[in-house]
């Protein structure tokens, strides 16, 4: 004789059952994330703030400077540091803080432009020598290495003698020069990430490369990238200043910081002020961006992202 058959257990109720929302959170976007462990690193919150004001200052220059650049006030030349004129003025009676001020517009317009060009190129280079690897990668990194052989500095004197001095010519020289950086900081990340399971099962099921270099190769190669190009608009910015300084740059009587300190040079013992604060708007912004890139590389790399997250900083 059997038993009477044993009662299933009942399931226990969940909280959709009794009627309770569920209080799990969707995660949040990973940029978010990528902002909230930026902002818990003070160096990297401070230098972005900083980066932020310069750059809003160089969008608004003609609203905040008190005076145009080439206002000449022959009267009031090299005047020292005073409440009508806080930065002073040159030899021309123009006001330093306006010409710092309007020259932030010139400047950084410059290293943006030189960045985006090499950072568009470069980057495209590194993508199809990276992934397609054998003769593609020869003969394009090949390129690349007679380019990383000449000095940075030559390199682009050589460009702006034959195109020209002047800012436009400038971004374009600059940009030449860190072509070569994107495409390898490119190309090796590329190569960490084309044997990766998720493309490997991509390509498996018929996506093509351009889908592949797109969806997958290319946004999970994306951190050093990043990295390199606040890095990049540091060098960029200091190339610019030194290209205007040789007076291969920015032409006068167009306000420039490295134009500026070429014209203060002069004066540097009778009017210190001329040089100083155009030194100091250019140590400060390379400054922010090397904080801020350093920043990004602890928050982009995988195992310091779990490190700062897991320790709450």
């Amino acid at each position: 004789m059997t038993g009477a058959p044993l009662p299933e257990p009942a399931a226990s109720p969940t909280a959709t059952d009794a009627g309770v929302p569920s209080t799990a959170r969707p995660p949040r976007p990973r940029w978010r994330q990528t902002l909230g462990l930026l902002a818990r690193n003070p160096t990297a919150a401070v230098a972005a703030t900083v980066l932020l004001l310069i750059v809003l200052m160089a969008v608004f220059d003609e609203s905040l400077a008190p005076s145009g650049p080439n206002e000449i006030a022959v009267e009031d030349r090299l005047q020292p540091p005073s409440p009508a004129h806080p930065f002073g003025t040159d030899d021309l009676g123009r006001d330093i803080l306006s010409r710092v001020v309007l020259g932030a517009a010139v400047s950084l317009r410059v290293g943006f432009l030189a960045v985006a060009f090499a950072l568009v190129v470069g980057a495209l280079i590194g993508l199809l020598a990276g992934y397609y690897g054998r003769w593609v990668d020869d003969v394009l990194m090949r390129f690349m290495d007679v380019l990383f052989a000449f000095p940075a500095v030559l390199l682009a004197i050589a460009v702006l003698a034959v195109r020209g001095p002047g800012a436009g010519n400038t971004a374009l020289a600059i940009g030449i020069v860190y072509i070569p950086v994107f495409a390898r900081v490119t190309r090796a990340s590329v190569l960490g990430v084309r044997e990766e399971v998720y493309v490997r099962a991509s390509r498996s099921v018929g996506a093509s490369d351009f889908r592949l270099l797109t969806r997958h190769v290319l946004p999970n190669a994306a951190p050093p990238i990043i990295v390199q190009t606040s890095i990049s608009l540091a060098f960029a910015v200091l190339a610019e200043a030194a290209l205007s300084f040789l007076g291969l740059g920015t032409q006068p009587p167009n306000p420039s910081w490295g134009l500026m300190l070429a014209e203060g040079r002069g004066f540097i013992d009778l009017a210190w002020w001329l040089a100083f604060f155009p030194g100091m708007a250019i140590f400060l912004t390379v400054l922010c961006f090397n904080l801020l890139g350093d920043g990004l590389r602890d928050v982009l790399d995988p195992r310091q992202r779990t490190l700062m997250a897991g320790s709450g900083r």
